[in-house]
C-alpha cells in the first residue's frame, strides 16, 4: 500500500507541477499579448508620426514649388512682352526704310555706267 500511496502522492505532485506550469504559461501568454498590443500601438503611433511628417514636407515642397513656378511664369510673361516690343520696333523700322532700300537696290541694278576697267590695256 505504501508504494501505492507513494505513487498517488507522486501523481498528485506531478499534477500540481503541471497546473503550476500551465498557470505560468498563461501568465507568459498574457504578458506576451500585452507586449503585442504595446508593439502594435507603438507601430500605429509611429505610422501616424510618419504620415504627419510626410504631409508637412509635402506642404513645404508645394510652397517652394509654387514660389519657383510663380517666378518662372513671371519671367515668361516678361520675355513675351519684351519679344512683342522688339517685333513691333523691327516692323516699324522695316516699314520706314523699305522704300529707300528698294530704290537703292533698283538703282544699283538698273543704272549702269559703262566704263573701261582700270586694268584694261589696249593691244594695238
Amino acid at each position: 500500500m505504501t508504494s501505492q500511496s507513494q505513487g498517488i502522492q507522486q501523481l498528485l505532485q506531478a499534477e500540481k507541477r503541471a497546473k503550476d506550469k500551465l498557470e505560468e504559461a498563461k501568465k507568459n501568454l498574457g504578458s506576451n499579448s500585452g507586449k503585442g498590443k504595446r508593439l502594435k500601438q507603438a507601430k500605429e503611433e509611429a505610422m501616424a508620426e510618419i504620415d504627419q511628417y510626410r504631409m508637412q514636407k509635402e506642404k513645404e515642397f508645394r510652397l517652394k514649388q509654387s514660389k519657383i513656378m510663380g517666378s518662372q511664369s513671371n519671367l515668361s510673361g516678361e520675355i513675351e512682352e519684351e519679344t512683342r516690343g522688339k517685333m513691333q520696333e523691327l516692323n516699324g523700322r522695316y516699314n520706314k526704310h523699305m522704300e529707300s532700300v528698294t530704290q537703292q537696290l533698283l538703282s544699283m541694278v538698273c543704272d549702269m555706267n559703262p566704263e573701261i576697267h582700270v586694268n584694261y590695256r589696249a593691244t594695238n
